[in-house]
């Protein structure tokens, strides 16, 4: 069984799976912005007293697996974590206002699910979409000949 948490009246244990874009799908979060933005969602999570279980930031999306406690609604920690990590980090990377104008970093919404008490399989399905993700891009990696190169010559006597 695992451990609830407690406050002062109350035991709980509220573990949910939520999965949030950037805006437009833009696959900016490899780049340079993915340590600030760890860092970023880390604190936002500690001060509200969630607990990250599993964490990804994938290239153009994010996945988390959170214990919230029962004070705190779902909706609300969501506009609190995407609303203030959006304003964290255009204040730490100015340049971003061009890209994203009106200090939109996130798009609306986002996919959320309540786990329960076999988290192993969220937690997994976490990993494990990073790796897919990137044997994807390696597989569709399509090498093209260069036109302007010399064809091999074929070697008469292999052809028989």
């Amino acid at each position: 069984m695992p451990k609830a948490n407690s406050s002062a009246h109350t035991k709980w244990l509220c573990k949910y799976h939520i999965v949030f874009t950037p805006k437009y799908r833009r696959k900016i979060i490899y780049n340079q912005y993915k340590k600030d933005l760890a860092e970023i969602i880390h604190d936002l999570c500690a001060y509200k007293g969630v607990e990250i279980i599993e964490g990804h930031l994938m290239s153009d999306h994010v996945h988390m697996l959170v214990s919230i406690p029962p004070k705190i609604s779902v909706s609300s920690f969501m506009g609190y974590l995407k609303g203030k990590s959006s304003l964290m980090m255009f204040d730490r990377h100015a340049n971003l206002k061009y890209k994203f104008g009106n200090r939109h970093f996130w798009a609306e919404g986002y996919y959320v699910s309540t786990v329960g008490l076999n988290d192993a399989t969220i937690k997994k399905y976490i990993r494990d979409q990073e790796r897919a993700d990137i044997l994807k891009d390696k597989m569709s990696v399509k090498e093209y000949e260069d036109p302007f190169r010399a064809k091999p010559q074929k070697d008469p006597e292999m052809e028989q």
